[in-house]
């Protein structure tokens, strides 16, 4: 197994993908704090003050901004090996097609950390000066931020297991890209909306995320923290699952 992930993270770093999809998520991250904390004062602003703790809570989830970035890396590391003819040397390297889409889902749940950690990152370095110059005091260890933190680089680890998942049941790189991001920034956004639906919200996938992170406007009712986390972990179970048993039993040619 570990020279299948080895394997992996040569063909995932053999191209610039990875760095673009980094510098995306960075720069959403980026836009996501900033806008947070400019848009505190607006009247329109449903979200709490950040002088208080679920204010801060909203700040620094979010880093699990980066998710989105990382289930599309998840997904084009699963469909480029079809879309580039690649399945068949692939399987055929390691027979054992489970175990080559198993190293899939490590390689990309640790690429998944490292997206997660660095957006964490930029969030602490724009919001620990930013906030004391507006007389908002901060400690970076208290009003539960450190948990906050870890539970957007997991938020975003699982997202990239997700995306690996969708990429082998879809298949169809565009369409696996494509219906990933409409289903996140479209359908859930809508469903979110609609009366009759909105309390199921929280058992969607969007919904568990930020019921892990603590992000909320108080507008859903959202699942607690380790809830939520366990949710989320379970769709990335899901996802992963099927994936291999379907990678194992479809012709890849």
């Amino acid at each position: 197994m570990t020279a299948l992930v080895r394997a992996e993270l040569r063909k995932l770093f053999s191209t610039r993908l990875w760095l673009w999809l980094l510098l995306g998520a960075l720069g959403f991250t980026a836009l996501a704090c900033v806008f947070t904390i400019v848009g505190e004062r607006s009247p329109q602003n449903p979200s709490p003050p950040l002088s208080t703790e679920a204010g801060l809570h909203n700040l620094f989830a979010t880093a699990a901004t980066g998710s989105v970035f990382a289930i599309v890396l998840g997904a084009v590391g699963m469909t480029s090996e079809f879309r580039h003819l690649t399945a068949t040397p692939t399987f055929l390297a390691s027979p054992h097609r489970g175990r080559v889409v198993v190293a899939k889902l490590i390689t990309y749940a640790m690429v998944g950390v490292g997206y997660g950690l660095a957006c964490a990152g930029l969030v602490l370095a724009i919001a620990l000066p930013w906030l004391p110059a507006r007389g908002i005091s901060l400690s970076p260890t208290g009003h539960g931020i450190p948990a906050v933190l870890l539970a957007a680089v997991a938020a975003v680890a699982i997202y990239a297991v997700v995306g690996v998942g969708v990429g082998a049941l879809v298949r169809n790189q565009i369409a696996a890209i494509v219906g990933t991001l409409i289903y996140l920034f479209v359908l859930e956004a809508i469903l979110a909306t609609v009366p009759k639906v909105r309390d199921y919200y929280r058992y969607f996938p969007g919904g568990a995320a930020n019921s892990l992170t603590r992000a909320g406007t108080g507008q859903v009712t959202l699942l607690e923290p380790w809830q939520g986390g366990l949710l989320l972990l379970g769709y990335g179970l899901v996802f992963a699952t099927l994936g291999t048993l379907l990678a194992v039993r479809r012709d890849v040619t």
